[in-house]
């Protein structure tokens, strides 16, 4: 039998278990490669128009930090900016997740033991899990520049915008792939890839802000998807050493798989003590275990990217000195206060949809554990199924919380550096965007209860809301599509008021979903 036996069978089993989430992913992130380059332009109408908006982007070193440097002063340049980093970040993190997910997670669950047991070849699970991953990078790289094509810009630039994604997405297929035979655990595959990735972006952030180390970007994956520069250079040759690190990377985690046993890793699991401590006794207390970990990889993130953002204040007067990008900003954060207000209220807004998708992530523990099966066995003692239910959603909302806590304040204290704006008002702005947060976790608690195989399908309703919040007003939407997402429902802070019966309705949502989801879990049966 061929060690690649079954690997057909096994791809049409992972694409028909994930179809709806590659599909909606990969329509997700074309059509916001659509919505920022038509806003854009729109904004924009000429290069001319454009060029000192651009210029003063190009020199500000935060804007490097966060997105990369501008592929060209044009305003397709602008149109592609955050695409860029986004693309590759969004393609980066569908690799993975379909790489672990087929792979260390079903080896860890015991699924692919049984199906080892049939006709299936050593080497078909991972190629399987590759070629799915592959695929769904490859389709989204090729959705999002056609999905620039109806805007009327450069084709060679829409294809380069391609590649950028690809080449991300290439690349972080292979570093998961060698994560999942290092580590025993699902957890720990992800901590390897997950912190590869982190780095990468801190080495590409480095280099693009340093004039004496510009060469260091080559060190980063997504430094070589940011050189591919769409609407600049366009390097499509970028993709090559994207391929060929790609395929050693893919060799190595053949040779790895070949060296270890089936639901063994290549580095031993640390023993943990005889005796659990106290605090493991309670449903919390092991939640809280589980989710420590994430919280504290999290926090950090938010107080630097809180830094990052509030140090643009200084910038933020030159950049939006247009009318138009005055007005972009007004329409994306409700429309009052200063310029400066305005701006800051649409990077909250975007980093309160960032916790968000700390939220669901947290949430969703609920439902990996009871696929899982460990569910079961905490259940089956004096655990009820609320206390175990409501320790998870506690740390997801309080997690949320704390993060809009950490981002608000390291953002203000930035900006109140270089600013009359700094913690007494970003703080109170950041907090203002929980209702919508907890309302995205309320939501994926509902689906648990009431749907627990769709309850993955709450990143889709987070990205439904952030191409909504993001893009919708300046695509100008009707009025109804827009209040679709909680995050329409905030007022205008800083600067402006908050919205106070839209506040209070979406903490009531937040209940009320939550509350059925809790009640739908209570009686419905475990999945086992």
């Amino acid at each position: 039998m061929s060690t690649f036996a079954g690997t057909g069978a096994l791809l049409r089993l992972a694409w028909r278990r994930d179809r709806w989430v590659v599909t909606s992913a990969v329509l997700a992130m074309a059509a916001m490669a659509y919505a920022a380059m038509a806003a854009t332009l729109d904004l924009y109408p000429s290069d001319a128009e454009a060029a000192a908006g651009a210029r003063l982007m190009a020199a500000t070193p935060s804007v490097a930090a966060l997105y990369g440097p501008l592929p060209s002063l044009t305003a397709a340049g602008v149109g592609v900016l955050k695409t860029i980093m986004m693309g590759s970040l969004f393609a980066a993190f569908l690799a993975f997740a379909l790489v672990r997910r087929h792979t260390r997670t079903e080896e860890e669950e015991g699924r692919l033991e049984l199906v080892g047991g049939g006709v299936v070849g050593r080497r078909a699970p991972l190629a399987a899990a590759v070629s799915l991953a592959v695929l769904s990078v490859l389709a989204t790289g090729a959705l999002s520049a056609l999905a620039l094509l109806p805007t009327g810009v450069d084709p060679v630039g829409s294809v380069a915008l391609g590649v950028t994604i690809v080449v991300a997405g290439l690349v972080m297929t292979g570093i998961t792939a060698v994560a999942v035979q290092l580590t025993t655990t699902t957890r720990g595959a992800g901590g390897v890839a997950l912190a590869v990735l982190g780095l990468a972006f801190v080495v590409r952030a480095g280099a693009d802000t340093s004039e004496s180390g510009q060469d260091l970007v080559y060190a980063s994956f997504l430094g070589w998807a940011e050189r591919v520069s769409p609407f600049g250079d366009n390097r499509l040759w970028m993709v090559l050493p994207a391929l060929a690190v790609t395929a050693a990377l893919l060799v190595a985690a053949d040779v790895l798989l070949q060296r270890r046993d089936l639901g063994a890793g290549l580095w031993a699991s640390r023993p943990g003590p005889a005796r659990a401590g106290a605090r493991l006794g309670s449903p919390f207390g092991l939640a809280w275990r589980l989710h420590r970990g994430a919280l504290l990889g999290w926090t950090i993130a938010y107080a630097v990217l809180g830094s990052v953002v509030g140090s643009l204040a200084a910038s933020v007067s030159d950049i939006a000195s247009s009318p138009g990008m005055e007005q972009m900003l007004r329409k994306m954060s409700g429309g009052q206060g200063s310029v400066l207000d305005a701006f800051f209220g649409t990077e909250l807004r975007f980093l309160a949809v960032g916790v968000a998708a700390y939220g669901i992530t947290t949430a969703l523990r609920l439902h990996s554990e009871e696929d899982a099966g460990r569910a079961e066995v905490v259940l089956a003692t004096r655990v009820t199924r609320w206390s175990w239910l409501a320790s998870h959603v506690t740390i997801a909302m309080g997690g949320a919380l704390w993060l809009l806590f950490v981002g608000g304040l390291s953002a203000g204290a930035a900006a109140g550096a270089v600013s009359p704006t700094g913690v007494g008002e970003l703080l109170p702005a950041a907090l203002a965007t929980a209702p919508a947060v907890l309302v995205c976790v309320g939501l994926t608690v509902a689906l648990f209860g009431l749907l627990p195989r769709w309850t993955p399908a709450a990143w889709g309703l987070l990205a439904a809301f952030l191409l909504l919040g993001e893009f919708g007003a300046l695509l100008e939407l009707p009025d109804w599509a827009l209040g679709l997402s909680p995050f329409d429902h905030l007022g205008s802070l800083p600067g402006g008021d908050a919205n106070p019966t839209g506040l209070a309705v979406l903490l009531v949502l937040a209940a009320a979903v939550t509350a059925l989801g809790a009640v739908t879990f209570r009686r419905r049966d475990l999945a086992t």
